[in-house]
């Protein structure tokens, strides 16, 4: 599987990864949840910094979340290039070749294959993930909400590790990863682990909030339900 990823395997075969892009098409099969719903309403409260997200599915986006306010680690499907020449080719006509006809574009200046800016293997991340990352951790965050992670890829998952000490950390998640101190731990003055599902997470946190955050949660969540698609990506 790692191999679809890979651009030299895209170059000589690049049908598996159109395969697994139509399924993941932003906007096509699966649908926000509540997580990606909350990121939206912190952002249209002006509580959101930014969402550093390692996910390519663009939900975020399709959530409300301002393309501002989000850097997609991992890349994206709104653009694309060539993987030869580098030059940019247009998104909608990417999505018409892939989504609809299941083939990869070609660049009509070089002939090579055009690819969405995805970060493949041996890709360097976005450059706003380096322009910003610093200035956010500084004096201008708060909170550090970490939601649905293994934390296990870096450099995204050294991130919880870069803020100041002193800044509060909240660990919506399965299980217990990273850095963040196991309940009960001696002298933890700063983190916070809620076990469980992120959407069941997200809901009571809205529900403790009050002033209507559940309800403004909720009727969020409902606008950008598709009506064939999935709420669990």
């Amino acid at each position: 599987p790692e191999a679809v990823f890979d651009l030299a395997f895209y170059h000589t075969n690049p049908m598996p990864f159109v395969n697994l892009a139509r399924e993941l098409w932003p906007g096509t099969k699966h649908s926000p949840t509540l997580s990606h719903s909350f990121l939206s309403l912190l952002d249209q409260k002006g509580l959101l910094v930014r969402n550093y997200t390692q996910n390519i599915d663009g939900l975020e986006v399709l959530a409300g979340v301002s393309e501002e306010k989000v850097v997609e680690c991992h890349g994206h499907f709104r653009t694309a290039s060539c993987i030869s020449c580098g030059i940019p080719f247009d998104g909608a006509e990417t999505k018409r070749k892939i989504v609809e006809e299941g083939e990869a574009p070609c660049c009509p200046k070089c002939g090579g294959l055009v690819k969405p800016d995805i970060v493949f293997f041996g890709e360097s991340l976005p450059v706003r993930f380096k322009n910003l990352l610093h200035g956010d951790l500084g004096n201008r965050t708060d909170l550090l909400i970490v939601m649905g992670t293994s934390l296990k890829v870096a450099p995204v998952s050294l991130i919880p590790e870069m803020l100041n000490s002193r800044t509060p950390r909240i660990l919506l998640n399965k299980e217990l990863v990273g850095d963040f101190a196991p309940p009960g731990t001696d002298g933890n003055y700063r983190d916070l682990f809620c076990e469980g599902d992120c959407d069941d997470s997200v809901r009571r946190f809205c529900e403790l909030m009050g002033d209507g955050w559940e309800e403004e949660l909720l009727a969020m969540n409902e606008k950008t339900r598709m009506e064939n698609g999935n709420n669990d990506a």
